[in-house]
């Protein structure tokens, strides 16, 4: 008999996570991903109906795992700026652990080939832009963050400061720490972002 179907989606996507980190989203078929479960190719076929089904199951357990690390452990009644600097080092923390974040963020089949697949990735940065938004504008209520920050922006440049580290950290074939560089990056934020 056959494991539950739930059991065997996350093995498929957990597979699909691991070849893409080595191997890259272009070389990730549904054959490769069969054999690392230790499945026949049409068992795929029965959880996920395409290859793009199963990118978009990806999508959806780095959103689902993302804005659980990024919010377990936060404390409402901290200060926003404290909030801010622990979602960002929580943020770095787990995409550190998933090299394979980057190379689906950032394939051809997000940006080019797949639209239905580039909406869902819009949608998890729309949340997660929403996220730091709220962070900085309760920065501004309770006086912790300058008041002539426009917090739509600013959120969109933190999150266009983070997508180009992990850039970065991709193409340098990981070889730094993105745990290291929260703190780096929070230094570099703190000072534009708090009151003088």
């Amino acid at each position: 008999m056959g494991k539950p179907q739930e059991q065997r989606q996350k093995e498929i996507v957990e597979a699909t996570m691991e070849l893409t980190a080595e191997y890259g989203i272009k070389k990730v078929t549904t054959q490769a991903i069969a054999n690392k479960v230790g499945i026949a190719q049409p068992t795929i076929f029965r959880h996920f109906k395409s290859r793009d089904a199963i990118f978009a199951a990806v999508i959806g357990w780095i959103a689902e795992n993302l804005f659980k690390a990024i919010s377990s452990g936060l404390n409402p009644n901290e200060q926003a700026d404290e909030q801010l600097r622990k979602l960002l080092q929580r943020q770095l923390s787990f995409i550190n652990k998933h090299r394979a974040i980057p190379k689906v963020l950032f394939s051809d089949l997000l940006h080019l080939e797949s639209p239905k697949l580039k909406a869902s990735l819009q949608e998890v940065m729309n949340r997660y832009i929403s996220r730091v938004t709220q962070l900085l504008q309760q920065g501004q209520e309770t006086g912790v963050f300058r008041q002539d920050l426009d917090v739509d922006q600013t959120a969109r440049y933190i999150a266009a400061l983070i997508q180009g580290l992990v850039l970065r950290w991709s193409v340098y074939e990981f070889n730094f720490s993105l745990e290291e560089e929260a703190g780096i990056i929070w230094n570099f934020l703190q000072p534009v972002l708090k009151k003088a």
